[in-house]
């Protein structure tokens, strides 16, 4: 039995009985953790605000057995150290870009320290409540380094299997990126891409944002595609937050 301390984001909360609840936080040093705060829905609560997703906390949790870490902890103790949600939940479109980094990241880890995936999740959502860049370019930029980060790294400057240089007029997912015309049929299914949607692609991933930014709503509603769909490929399942950045997207269209 032990009590350590964690800097970490809150993931997700779901209601257990009357008044506690089930947390995912995504901790610095030590990954994925799932844990229990106890009596946090109760009005007289004293740190149950803290411990809404976006939140990040300085968490005192306490194991039963450190080497199971299939058993939830114990939150006993939460300080907030910063609240992304206060700038983030108003903007529908930040929102829903924040939703699905929360979701990607809690399909990524496991239980093992996973430093730079939490800094970079930390940096894509601070990015996102300062308003520095577009909330959707923002996600797909996020999606790709996450994915990147956990061993899926896509080409789009060079082909994919044989190194030549681009630009190339066809994607591979399973291949892991741009392919050449002479590779295309080897790899299998392929989708054709533009050469601008191409160099978003790239420009998203190589974090260029004066030429993500430069980019027209038609090439970046392509590149957006290719990325949703280069996700769900790697991460076998569509992420249940694609829907709101779908009514984003929608909203954004009809202004």
């Amino acid at each position: 039995m032990r009590t350590y301390g964690e800097e970490a984001v809150v993931l997700r909360a779901q209601q257990l009985g009357e008044a506690d609840r089930i947390l995912t936080l995504f901790g610095r040093e030590r990954g994925k953790i799932r844990a229990v705060a106890r009596g946090v829905r109760r009005t007289s609560s004293k740190f149950g605000a803290r411990l809404e997703p976006l939140t990040v906390i300085d968490a005192q949790l306490y194991s039963k057995d450190p080497k199971d870490r299939t058993r939830l902890e114990t939150v006993t103790q939460a300080v907030a150290i910063t609240s992304f949600s206060e700038r983030i939940v108003p903007d529908f479109e930040r929102y829903g870009a924040a939703s699905a980094m929360l979701e990607t990241v809690d399909e990524l880890i496991d239980a093992e320290p996973a430093p730079l995936q939490y800094a970079l999740l930390i940096g894509a959502l601070r990015s996102l409540a300062q308003g520095e860049h577009d909330p959707l370019l923002e996600l797909d930029a996020y999606l790709l380094r996450s994915l990147s980060l956990a061993g899926w790294q896509p080409s789009f400057n060079e082909c994919a299997r044989c190194g030549a240089p681009g630009p190339h007029g066809r994607i591979s997912f399973a291949a892991g990126g741009a392919v050449c015309e002479e590779c295309a049929p080897a790899v299998g299914a392929t989708r054709a891409v533009s050469v601008d949607t191409m160099r978003l692609l790239w420009a998203l991933l190589a974090g260029s944002w004066r030429v993500a930014e430069a980019a027209d709503a038609d090439t970046r509603a392509a590149a957006a595609r290719l990325v949703r769909a280069y996700a769900q490929f790697h991460l076998d399942r569509p992420l249940k937050s694609f829907g709101s950045v779908d009514e984003a997207r929608r909203l954004r269209d009809v202004r």
